[in-house]
């Protein structure tokens, strides 16, 4: 492991993985936070332990677009981060060019953080799709990279 943190490459790797990891596991809590101050549960027993009352519970068990927002982009998070950090953890294995290794790992993390603004803040299309696209463009890419290192290498 000692090796590996000397590598430029893989530091760089590692933190901007370490950023937009954290930055998805935060959107369970801030969904949870919704879920709370919205008094929107998704399941009978977060309702019962809001309160005991019967017709309290059936009201309880609702859906809220702010709960739902953040819960959409906490999945998006699932489908982007995961294959950024396994497949960059690959890229970072190939001895790619350390510029543009950085300019991958930095592309990708924007992308999510812009991402998470516009999905949770609301913002016009297509601010969301469009860094949407970036991270995915940018996850391709490091594919292509891995995939061509090693049929021709």
């Amino acid at each position: 492991m000692a090796s590996l943190m000397e590598d430029e490459v893989f530091r760089s790797f590692a933190k901007y993985a370490a950023i937009v990891i954290v930055k998805m596991m935060l959107m369970g809590p801030w969904t949870a936070y919704y879920r709370m101050t919205r008094k929107a549960f998704a399941n009978e027993e977060d309702a019962a332990a809001q309160s005991k009352k019967p017709e309290d519970k059936k009201r309880l068990l609702r859906s809220d677009e702010d709960v739902e927002r953040a819960r959409r982009c906490h999945q998006n998070d699932l489908e982007s981060v995961v294959p950024f950090v396994l497949i960059g953890l690959l890229f970072t294995l190939t001895g790619p060019d350390p510029f543009w290794a950085l300019v991958h790992f930095r592309a990708f993390v924007g992308s999510r953080l812009v991402h998470t603004v516009a999905y949770m803040f609301a913002l016009p299309q297509p601010s969301r799709g469009l860094s949407w696209i970036v991270g995915l463009l940018t996850t391709l890419s490091m594919c292509h990279s891995v995939i061509h290192a090693v049929l021709f290498h």
